[in-house]
């Protein structure tokens, strides 16, 4: 049996659990423990979406530990993982490109089948970047708009028009014009953050999942499961 590897970033037990080996799969937890239970339901749909073999076994291995100061509750996360400052391969580079434009086409399908885009079913929330998005529309505007500040922590131009695989697209069209863009640099980014390349890439996935589940349960919870589009095949739990 094969453990899966987690990344262990926390603020005292508040923990957020990244999968190593699948990029951009995550758990939160008011507890490591609690992050953990949740992680054999977020690999199973990981691998449905990816289109990659389901692991035999769910053993947990923490190979990685980040502890900070950030809101963890609210997936504040400023790590970088050991693994993202090695050096990428084309061909490893157009798999995880795959992933985060897949990724973002299917935000746009779930984006696209929620009927009524400014429908709400909580009250407001602040968090660390201001108010939690509610509606569906502010969701996918929030999730489009981190493009140009994701690309400009490696040092490319990119912006957020048109929409989110568009703008991603042109970001990595702009990426790929800069020579050595696959020794993967390790750059100071903004509020003390180390960035890089492989780093950008599974932060795109996990940003799209954070709020990719948020919009399908609210889609779930006021239209009907039958009536909203599950391309990243969460569970409803």
């Amino acid at each position: 049996m094969k453990a899966i590897r987690c990344i262990w970033e926390h603020n005292g037990e508040d923990t957020l659990l990244y999968a190593a080996d699948f990029v951009g799969a995550y758990t939160r937890g008011e507890t490591q423990e609690a992050a953990k239970a949740k992680m054999p339901d977020e690999i199973r749909s990981y691998c449905k979406w990816s289109e990659t073999d389901i692991p035999y076994g769910f053993d947990i291995e923490i190979v990685q530990e980040k502890e900070s100061e950030l809101h963890i509750c609210d997936a504040d996360s400023d790590v970088l993982f050991e693994a993202e400052k090695a050096a990428l391969t084309e061909f490893g580079y157009e798999q995880l490109k795959h992933l985060a434009l897949k990724s973002a086409e299917d935000f746009l399908q779930l984006y696209n089948s929620i009927p009524d885009k400014n429908a709400v079913a909580s009250q407001k929330r602040k968090t660390f970047y201001g108010d939690v998005p509610r509606s569906a529309s502010e969701m996918y505007e929030h999730t489009k708009n981190v493009n140009a500040y994701y690309f400009a922590e490696i040092e490319v131009d990119a912006d957020n028009n048109g929409d989110i695989l568009e703008c991603r697209k042109r970001g990595f069209e702009l990426l790929e014009m800069k020579k050595n863009f696959l020794l993967n640099t390790v750059f100071d980014g903004s509020y003390g953050e180390e960035w890089s390349l492989r780093k950008v890439l599974r932060r795109f996935i996990w940003h799209d999942r954070i709020h990719a589940k948020a919009m399908w349960r609210l889609g779930v919870q006021l239209f009907g499961e039958n009536n909203i589009a599950n391309p990243f095949y969460f569970a409803d739990k």
